[in-house]
């Protein structure tokens, strides 16, 4: 079977999901890498934690789609209902996996605890079907097959879930044949998504029928990803055709092509330069700090930072001069230049970045306007500062300026 025509359902089961105490991220992660992977998502559901509803819901699924994937419910509580459930729905019943036991019981002591008898429940599994192993906690995924379609069903946890979806991948390429799609990637920054759209429109237009392209805007940024399914030599030259073109278009406001955060990307460049970042933050109050810090292996460039909220910790730290925040104000392209060298040399770094700016609701500067941020990235040879206008929100404004701090420093490192 061709995965191009191969159609996929995917169903979130928990109540948590439905009353809005959390977030379904699983589907979209789980969307995104099947897409890329030439499968075609239908339908992506989120039913409460019902049996009725579970086997309904199963019933439409293998209907009209050829691979059903869940999430949820797998835990060993009272209240995760999935397994047993799934069982009656297969005509199956539960048996002891001696191999998943031990696995289990090893992991456990390794965490200093001991086994009980719900964790021992997480060994028993459907007779009828086969399990791919769960690394990183202790509910197995469980792969069904019936009249030829595949339902796999998969732990609700987030890191569980991601951990598993590239084993559920690769057993679905091993079955049906690989057929990845070729996809491009293209971040852009500063131009917003509806005058992108006027700006692309001709491009657009010119692209074959078998290209998609899909407009992904997040805060302060568009990503762009042009797609074909068709992964073939003529669809590789086309890629290469029309991403020379999108380039033409957009130029340097396009700054990654390819799936990747700011922080990691400036993360992996200050590594291959082998250079070290601090950073001096007032009104982003630490969030580059966090972001930076997110990035696994971010202690080998991050020297550390200062949250310089007041004046007197950027006069006292940062040795920012008191007389030039009178003279010009604490949110001025002086006093974060001061800023972004002051904690270059504490902290001994080859490379800072520092902000200063009114964040909202109110400002403290009657003339300065909420969403007024000042930006500067220091080295030992020069400093450059740039001063922004955001909006009147608070949270955005804050967002917006560490961004804007990520592309400066990714820009100065070159």
């Amino acid at each position: 079977m061709n995965t191009l025509y191969m159609k996929i359902e995917i169903i979130t089961i928990g109540d948590e999901i439905l009353i809005g105490q959390i977030a379904d991220t699983n589907a979209a992660e789980m969307s995104q890498m099947l897409h890329e992977h030439g499968y075609s998502v239908k339908q992506i559901i989120s039913i409460a934690d019902n049996a009725d509803d579970i086997k309904k819901t199963l019933d439409y699924a293998l209907s009209e789609t050829d691979i059903v994937l869940l999430t949820g419910g797998l835990g060993p509580t009272n209240d995760d209902i999935t397994k047993k459930t799934l069982c009656e729905y297969f005509n199956t019943k539960l048996v002891f996996n001696q191999q998943v036991y031990e696995k289990l019981e090893k992991r456990l002591q390794a965490m200093n605890l001991k086994m009980n008898d719900l964790n021992k429940s997480q060994a028993y599994l459907p007779e009828s079907a086969t399990f791919i192993e769960n690394e990183t906690g202790t509910a197995q995924s469980m792969v069904f097959e019936k009249d030829g379609k595949i339902l796999i069903s998969m732990p609700g946890v987030p890191s569980e879930m991601r951990h598993t979806m590239p084993k559920v991948v690769s057993l679905l390429n091993n079955k049906f044949g690989k057929k990845e799609n070729i996809t491009r990637h293209f971040i852009v920054y500063g131009i917003p998504e509806s005058e992108l759209a006027i700006r692309l429109k001709d491009w657009e237009n010119s692209l074959p029928s078998e290209f998609h392209l899909a407009y992904l805007p997040t805060l302060g940024l568009v990503k762009l990803r042009l797609s074909t399914a068709e992964n073939t030599e003529d669809c590789q030259q086309k890629t290469a055709y029309f991403s020379e073109k999108l380039r033409a278009i957009l130029g340097k406001a396009i700054i990654a092509e390819e799936d990747i955060t700011m922080e990691a990307l400036v993360g992996r460049m200050l590594k291959e330069k082998n250079m070290t970042l601090a950073v001096a933050e007032s009104c982003t109050g630490g969030k580059i700090a966090h972001k930076i810090t997110s990035v696994p292996g971010s202690s080998a460039y991050f020297k550390g930072g200062v949250v310089a909220y007041s004046n007197a910790v950027k006069e006292e730290v940062l040795n920012v001069s008191s007389f030039d925040i009178d003279e010009y104000g604490v949110v001025s392209i002086p006093i974060v230049e001061q800023m972004a060298q002051g904690v270059l040399e504490l902290m001994d770094a080859d490379i800072a970045v520092a902000t200063s700016g009114i964040a909202g609701p109110a400002s403290p500067e009657d003339e300065k306007e909420v969403g007024t941020v000042c930006i500067a990235v220091a080295t030992a040879e020069s400093v450059m500062a740039q001063q922004f206008k955001f909006g009147s929100l608070r949270d955005r404004n804050i967002e917006r300026a560490c961004l804007a701090a990520l592309v400066m420093l990714k820009n100065a490192i070159g």
